[in-house]
This record gives C-alpha cells, structure tokens and sequence, in this order.
C-alpha cells in the first residue's frame, strides 16, 4: 500500500472537517424550547411560546420532528448534516384529576394535560375535538361532553330550546370554536353515549368548565361525582346571588 502523501490541500480539507464537526456538535447541544402541542422549537424569548414552554437540546428537538420558529429564529443544524427522520412527539399519559389531591381547577397542571383543537360545536357544554397523536384511550376526533356542568339543552331531540340555552350555546362557541384546549380527565373517562368526559382548559390554564358556571351560563352537575364539585357548586351559589347569566330577571 502507497503511503498518504500529506498535502497542504489535504491539511486544509481535514482542519475544515473538524471544525465544522465541532460546531455541529454545539449546534447540538444548543438549549432550545418546545411546547406540547407545537410543531416549532424556539428561542426562550419567543413570543410564540406559550405557558407550557418546555427545555429540551436541538438534537431532541429535531429527532422528534420539531422544525426551527420562523419568527425568533432559533439556530439550525449546520448545512450538510442528515437530521434524523420526523417521529412523531412521545404520548402523554391521561392526566386525571381524581388521582390528585386538588381542590380548585385553578391548581391543574396545564403541562401534563392532553392538548386539542376544537374543530366542531355542539352546544354550551359539548364539542369536538381533535387530538393529535392520542394515547391508546382516545381517538383522534373526539366528542366532549364536559364534565360536572350542564347548561340549558338547544339540541336535545326530545325537549325545546330551554331558557338561556341559546346565550350558552353562542358563548362557548365564540370562545372556543378554532381554538386549543387542553384535556384532563376523571373517574370516568366516557359517558352511556360514548362521548368523552373532560375538564377543558384554555391555553392562560382557566378551567372552561368552571367558568361557564361561574358566568351563569351552566349549573353544576351534581347527579354524579367529579373531582370539584364542591367548587363548582359555591360557583354556581355565587352565580346565583349575583344574577349572573340565566338566574337574572328574565
């Protein structure tokens, strides 16, 4: 075998190899943030980012099919490295409330919670919603019925439009319709027609549920156990004292 000749070219070839190996590997390491829900890592000043930012390397980011933010551009992997093929982010497990020792929605960990987008409206205390990579309980398009509110019927086939159902209805769709939610859950996970049974959180981490009641737009649900239904029963007594929503004068 011929001995390598070492070269000036060659020289220059192997320092520029090297150098671009170690800046790659920075590149790497770099600190980047993520949300749950997202498809983008970021800058830790990104306006994109929301509550549940979470801290994780570029190299992590990019193996689970994250992309670079376009508006707080984050660093990028140097030109010519392979990045790893898209996988989809790890499952969440369901959060469920009743194995917490909570006592007010207001305490829920947005982080842990199953994230949505609500694609579709049923009335004030139903919707659907669409779940992107779901856990094996889930599907990816879900009915919702939330848990421990019920707000007057607009679209029951045996009864007429109830007093405030109209109001109640309207509401949750402008607030909601479009929008992303986060998921937690309870004893029970669905109801006798199949739909799911949840507390829906807002992305500022406000429990939907409990704000249709404490609005006067629903009653606390009583007929069956949930996790905060002695919160939701003083809300709805506040409700009451305040003329708020459907206990007002008619």
């Amino acid at each position: 075998m011929k001995p390598v000749t070492i070269t000036r070219p060659l020289i220059r070839w192997l320092a520029i190899s090297i150098l671009s190996g170690l800046l790659l590997l920075g590149a790497v390491d770099t600190t980047v943030y993520v949300t749950n829900s997202g498809s983008k890592y970021h800058r830790e000043t990104c306006t994109s980012l929301s509550r549940s930012k979470i801290a994780v390397s570029m190299e992590d980011a990019l193996k689970s099919g994250y992309e670079a933010c376009a508006v707080c551009n984050p660093p990028v992997p140097s030109q010519g490295r392979v990045v790893p093929p898209k996988t989809s982010p790890p499952q969440k497990s369901l959060y469920r409330i009743n194995k917490t020792s909570l006592t007010k929605s207001s305490q829920a960990a947005l982080a842990r919670m199953i994230p949505g987008e609500v694609v579709g409206h049923v009335d004030g205390d139903t919707l659907r919603v669409r779940i992107p990579n779901p856990p094996p309980e889930l599907k990816t398009l879900e009915t919702i019925r939330m848990l421990g509110v019920d707000t007057p019927e607009t679209v029951h086939p045996h009864k007429p439009v109830e007093r405030f159902g109209k109001e109640a209805s309207d509401f949750t769709k402008a607030r909601l319709l479009g929008k992303q939610v986060y998921l937690a859950f309870d004893w029970e996970l669905r109801d006798r027609y199949g739909r799911l049974l949840a507390y829906i959180y807002t992305p500022e981490g406000r429990c939907f549920n409990a704000t249709l009641i404490q609005e006067g737009y629903g009653y606390a649900y009583v007929s069956y156990t949930f996790h905060f239904m002695e919160e939701f029963k003083d809300l709805e007594q506040a409700a009451r004292q305040g003329k708020r929503g459907l206990w007002g004068d008619p």
